[in-house]
C-alpha cells in the first residue's frame, strides 16, 4: 500500500479508486474506541498460542439428527460463503428478547443492530450503520442532505488508516463473518431501493413490459393477471443488463 488518502489517511493501492475509502472526504465516522485490556490481550497475541490448548473433534455418530450432515464437515478449503435464504428484498428477522421476555423485532439497518450482532467487536454498544447518517462537505466538513449509503459506511470502517488502529481486522473469523453479514445488509439495501424506486428508473418504459400491458392481439391477454416487474439497473453488479454490458464491452475490446 503506497497511496495515502488526503482526506481521512487511508493506505491504499496505486491502481485503487480515490473516493473508495470515504467517497473523497463525504463519509466521516467517529473512530471506534479501542477494546479493554483483557480483549487487547486476546487479539494481540499469536494465534498459534491462542490454539495450544484448543482441540476440535467431529464424530459422524453424535450428529444431531434432523440437521444437514454438511453442517458438521471438517472444512477442506478456507473460504468465506454466505447463504441468503429466501427472498433478500424482504426485511430479515430479527427478534430481540427483553429483560421482561417480550419479544421484539428490528430491522438489520437498526442502529444497534452491529452491537448485538457482535458485541466482542462492540463491546460498548456503539451504534452501527443507520439511514440517517449524512454526508458532510469534504472542505467545511458541515453535513449535507445527502445520506451516506451501507456500502460507503462499512467501507470506511474496514479500511487500514495511518492514524488509528483498525483492530476489527484481527478478529480472524469473527472478522469474516462481520464482513459476509454486512455484505448481505448491503446487498439487501440496493436491491430494496431498486425495488422501491422504480419509477425514477422507468422500467415501465421498457419494452417487453409494455408490450405485455397493450398487446391487443392476444384475445387471452389479461391484464390483471400481470404483477410488477422489477427492473434490475446495469449498475447493480450481476444483473442481465450489468452482464450485457460487460459482454458487449468484451466483444468490443
Amino acid at each position: 500500500m503506497d497511496q495515502i488518502c488526503r482526506y481521512c489517511q487511508a493506505l491504499k493501492f496505486r491502481y485503487e479508486p480515490p473516493g473508495m475509502c470515504c467517497s473523497l472526504g463525504k463519509v466521516v465516522l467517529l473512530n471506534l474506541l479501542s477494546p479493554p485490556e483483557p480483549l487487547q490481550l486476546l487479539l494481540a497475541v499469536s494465534p498459534q498460542l491462542r490454539n495450544d490448548n484448543l482441540q476440535i473433534v467431529i464424530r459422524a455418530d453424535k450428529t444431531p439428527s434432523g440437521e444437514h450432515a454438511g453442517r458438521f464437515s471438517a472444512p477442506t478449503v478456507e473460504e468465506v460463503a454466505i447463504i441468503m435464504v429466501g427472498d433478500p428484498v424482504d426485511n430479515r428477522a430479527i427478534k430481540i428478547t427483553r429483560r421482561d421476555s417480550t419479544v421484539h423485532v428490528i430491522s438489520d439497518l437498526h442502529r444497534s443492530y452491529d452491537a448485538l450482532q457482535y458485541p466482542l467487536i462492540f463491546w460498548q454498544g456503539q451504534d452501527g450503520y443507520h439511514i440517517n447518517i449524512k454526508q458532510v462537505h469534504p472542505v467545511t466538513d458541515n453535513e449535507t442532505n445527502k445520506k451516506v449509503s451501507s456500502m460507503c459506511y462499512y467501507a470506511y470502517r474496514l479500511m487500514i488508516r495511518n492514524n488509528q488502529d483498525n483492530y476489527i481486522l484481527r478478529y480472524r473469523q469473527l472478522y469474516h463473518q462481520y464482513v459476509v453479514d454486512m455484505y448481505a445488509k448491503i446487498e439487501s439495501e440496493r436491491l430494496r431501493f431498486l425495488r422501491f424506486n422504480q419509477v425514477k428508473l422507468r422500467s415501465e418504459d421498457y419494452i417487453h413490459l409494455r408490450d405485455a400491458i397493450i398487446g391487443k392481439n392476444d384475445e387471452n391477454l389479461n391484464i390483471n393477471n400481470i404483477r410488477n416487474a422489477f427492473i434490475l439497473h446495469s449498475s447493480y453488479i450481476g444483473s442481465p443488463r450489468n452482464m450485457q454490458e460487460y459482454v458487449q464491452d468484451a466483444i468490443t475490446y
